[in-house]
Parts: structure tokens; C-alpha cells; sequence
């Protein structure tokens, strides 16, 4: 709860990723992937409860050893390919609401971003509580470095590279180039009638929160399990190195 506005958090988990079998079991530094949202949720201060959705009952048991609360086992179709977050999102908001549980701010935690921790949660449930008057929603962000538009090329139809934002070539600076950030997935938050009435976290009331690179790694793959380990391994020097936790 913060401010006396209670706090939903959603955990999605879909028992039949393609891209990497079996990526919400996998082992990630010594624990289940899931299993480093499920702590995060659970060590944040406003979170009032933690739900993991999922249609796979391997994933709920192994969500239990951990702590995680599996009220109920997604039907099938909610958990098709096509089917989106936002789908996941309401379908546990209303399963809840029909047990009388209702909640003012509903945060979404991808497990596929093991690298949010219990800090980050909070700064955001506390930015957008504060900004209330102005912003109904917070997702994360990360400033756009080696994939700016100003460092891009396309190819053209002679098989030659030609610049993308300017009739030439040019150096540029990154401290000349404008600021530009792009959508990752550590934090989706919003006011519950807001994210209902949109059915998207993404609107002109949505405010960022701003994480570094090394936090921004979502797992689609094995190479990202083996840059999130490598990151996790040596999580100190990062953390000291921008004084953030």
C-alpha cells in the first residue's frame, strides 16, 4: 500500500515460450528465472499482493517454492501465442474482482527482466503516486545509446549504405545528438480504472522510469541468460558504479 492506495502486481508466465523452451524454469544464477520476480515483488514495501499467472503447472509449482501466490491456473485461451500482456493483465484483474479483491495501482512484472529489484518497484510506485495530478501511469525506459536513429544507416536499392536521418555522413557526438529512450520491460505500472479503461499502459498520462542499460536485459534467448548471469556475477561494481540498488 502506499499512500493508503492499495497495489496489485501481476506476474505473467507462459508455459510455451519459443524463442528459448522452458525460459520461465531456467536456471539463472543459482534460482528459477520467475523465481527473481517473485522476490522482488515480495521484498517491496507497497505491494499488497503478488499473483502469478500462468497456464503451466510446472511453472506454478516451482512459483510456490519460491513464494509465489498461484490463485488460479490460466485457461488455455489466455495463453496463446497471440495472446497479449495486457489480455493476461485483465483476465487476473477480473478473476480477483469476482473474489470481492480490488486494487488501486496494478504493476505488470515480466519475469523475463530478472534484473528489476525491490528498489525499483517502489521508486516507481512512489513517482507515480506523487505526480498523480499529471501522470495516471509509469513504465520503464532506457536512453537509447548505439541504437539511436542519428547512428543508423539503411541499405539502398544499389546494395550501398546511405545515412538515415540526413542527406550525408556525418560524425556526430553522443552529447550533440538529442536524447531518446526506448520501452524495456523492468516496470509496468498504472491506476487500475486507467489501465481498464485504455487497456494499455501507454498513453499521454505515462510518465518514465528511467533504468540503466545493465538493467534493461530481458531474456529472449540464451545469449541474454548468459549476459544477465554475467551481470548478476559481478552486480557490485555496477551498483556502485551509478549508486543505485
Amino acid at each position: 500500500m502506499i499512500n493508503g492506495r492499495t497495489v496489485l502486481a501481476i506476474i505473467p508466465a507462459r508455459g510455451g515460450s519459443k524463442g528459448l523452451p522452458g525460459k520461465n524454469v531456467l536456471d539463472l544464477a543459482g534460482k528459477p528465472l520467475i523465481a527473481w520476480s517473485i522476490e522482488a515483488a515480495d521484498a517491496s514495501k507497497h505491494i499488497d499482493r503478488c499473483v502469478v499467472s500462468t497456464d503451466d503447472h510446472e511453472i506454478a509449482e516451482i512459483s510456490k517454492q519460491y513464494g509465489g501466490d498461484v490463485p488460479f491456473i490460466r485457461p488455455a485461451e489466455f495463453a496463446r501465442d497471440q495472446t497479449s500482456s495486457m489480455d493476461v493483465v485483465t483476465h487476473a484483474v477480473k478473476t480477483l474482482n469476482e473474489q470481492g479483491q480490488t486494487y488501486d495501482y496494478i504493476a505488470l512484472l515480466e519475469p523475463t527482466s530478472p534484473l528489476r529489484s525491490k528498489t525499483d518497484i517502489d521508486q516507481a510506485l512512489r513517482m507515480l503516486d506523487e505526480n498523480r495530478e499529471s501522470a495516471r501511469a509509469i513504465v520503464g525506459v532506457c536512453k537509447s545509446e548505439s541504437g539511436h536513429p542519428a547512428f543508423s544507416a539503411s541499405i539502398n536499392q544499389a546494395g550501398l549504405l546511405e545515412p538515415y536521418q540526413s542527406e550525408k555522413f556525418g560524425v556526430l557526438r553522443r552529447q550533440d545528438i538529442t536524447d531518446l529512450y526506448y520501452f524495456e520491460g523492468t516496470i509496468y505500472i498504472s491506476e487500475t480504472n486507467h489501465l481498464l479503461d485504455t487497456l494499455s499502459f501507454y498513453s499521454n498520462k505515462t510518465m518514465p522510469y528511467i533504468v540503466p542499460r545493465w538493467k534493461s536485459i530481458e531474456i529472449d534467448e540464451l545469449f541474454d541468460m548468459i549476459i544477465a548471469e554475467a551481470v548478476i556475477n559481478n552486480i557490485d561494481q555496477f551498483q556502485n558504479s551509478e549508486g543505485i540498488s
